[in-house]
């Protein structure tokens, strides 16, 4: 890579657990969201790791990820500071003694940000702000780094990661136990052109991508292409997980559910017909 913005990454198969070739090409572009399911210790997280290390047939799967269509450079795939991945884990704990609004500044000083502080709005107050859009409860820049709960940590990353890092490859384990408005961060990410891919067991997420890798004893079984009857049942489901969050919001305010949401009414049915339009 030559500083020119990464167009393409591909996914070359490899094997699966039992030498069994997986599925022989996956390409992804810039604004892509790739969901990647599959039952636990099935090898999701294997994926997650050759893309991050941009394997070259040197990993137990034997898969090559390409950039553009080519193997990328030896010093890409090992000197940090050049890396076209960045990964968010499935936890985030800092230990640095540093309010948030001094760690987000230091970053950006870290990626060339001109005087990040003075900038009106500046890019500490956009990423701040975009990580209170995702987090249940807000923060702001003099709230310690190391005392922000497991939500807002993660929120705080991926707005970081949205708005401030140079990767334009960004993978995600698990994102839905995290507190955090799922649809609100991948549009974040998305809107920065970035290839998104996501190991989930959550059926919003799943939907929300354009493809699903599928995984199954190691390997790339198939890829479903997310089509017009599975995004009408993504509009009900996020009607259901919407009322969800509102029931949490209750609890977490300290009030009473004496009434639960009309449930019928979300799925689409009607009571009077005892009919549905959807069927689960």
């Amino acid at each position: 890579m030559t500083g020119a913005p990464l167009r393409s990454l591909t996914i070359l198969g490899g094997r699966d657990k039992a030498g069994r070739p997986e599925v022989g090409e996956v390409t992804l572009r810039a604004g892509d969201v790739a969901c990647i399911v599959g039952p636990t210790g099935s090898g999701k997280s294997r994926l997650l790791a050759d893309i991050e290390c941009l394997a070259q047939g040197d990993t137990p799967s034997g898969r090559r990820i390409l950039i553009d269509g080519a193997e990328p450079e030896t010093a890409l795939r090992f000197a940090a500071h050049r890396k076209p991945v960045a990964q968010l884990s499935q936890t985030m704990t800092f230990v640095v003694d540093l309010t948030v609004g001094e760690f987000v500044a230091m970053h950006a000083r870290c990626r060339g940000v001109p005087d990040p502080g003075s900038r009106v709005p500046s890019i500490v107050a956009a990423v701040i702000a975009g990580a209170n859009d995702l987090s249940g409860e807000p923060f702001g820049p003099d709230d310690a780094l190391a005392e922000l709960s497991g939500g807002q940590s993660r929120a705080l990353m991926i707005a970081d990661t949205a708005l401030l890092s140079a990767s334009p490859v960004v993978l995600i384990d698990e994102i839905e136990n995290a507190g955090i408005d799922r649809r609100r961060a991948l549009d974040l990410l998305v809107g920065e052109e970035k290839i998104v891919l996501i190991s989930t067991h959550d059926p919003i997420l799943a939907l929300l991508g354009q493809r699903r890798l599928v995984i199954r004893n190691g390997g790339i079984a198939e890829v479903i292409a997310t089509g017009p009857d599975e995004r009408a049942s993504l509009e009900i489901l996020a009607r259901l997980d919407r009322a969800l969050l509102d029931l949490r919001e209750r609890l977490r305010a300290g009030r009473r559910i004496d009434h639960l949401p009309d449930w019928p009414a979300l799925l689409g049915i009607d009571k009077e017909r005892e009919t549905t339009p959807w069927t689960p």
